[in-house]
């Protein structure tokens, strides 16, 4: 996986995780990379610095961090990522315009509480998405 630095044309910085490069540029054209702030699909690579870990890779992972491993790759494997649009794809299920299926995505702050508000059954999760705008 590759996490790359983002900025949309309104100058809003974000990142998003890609399994690749090529990945990263075929979502953009199709417009499935949007800006996590506005929702604009015009995004662009930022410059970045190369990450390096800090974390000694022998060191024992705590209880907590094994649970919520397990918990990401449980969601990740019995559910459909759907990006920005999950809290289209949540509603249209909800009135039945669309199959019921287990999601996870993005989705911004005002649009999660319309859905909570309109008796529309979400949940945030402790963890971003590995599939994040992927």
């Amino acid at each position: 996986m590759i996490r790359y630095d983002l900025r949309c044309d309104q100058g809003h910085d974000f990142d998003g995780w890609f399994r690749n490069s090529e990945g990263f540029e075929g979502l953009r054209k199709a417009g499935q990379v949007t800006c996590t702030h506005c929702g604009s699909p015009s995004v662009e690579k930022a410059l970045m610095a190369p990450g390096v870990s800090t974390r000694d890779l022998h060191t024992p992972r705590t209880p907590q961090e094994t649970a919520l491993e397990k918990l990401r790759e449980q969601v990740e494997a019995n559910s459909d990522y759907v990006g920005m649009s999950f809290a289209a794809e949540a509603r249209a299920m909800h009135e039945g315009d669309a199959p019921t299926r287990a999601i996870h995505g993005e989705a911004r702050l005002e649009d999660a509480k319309k859905l909570l508000e309109d008796g529309i059954p979400v949940a945030p999760l402790p963890f971003r998405s590995r599939q994040r705008a992927n």
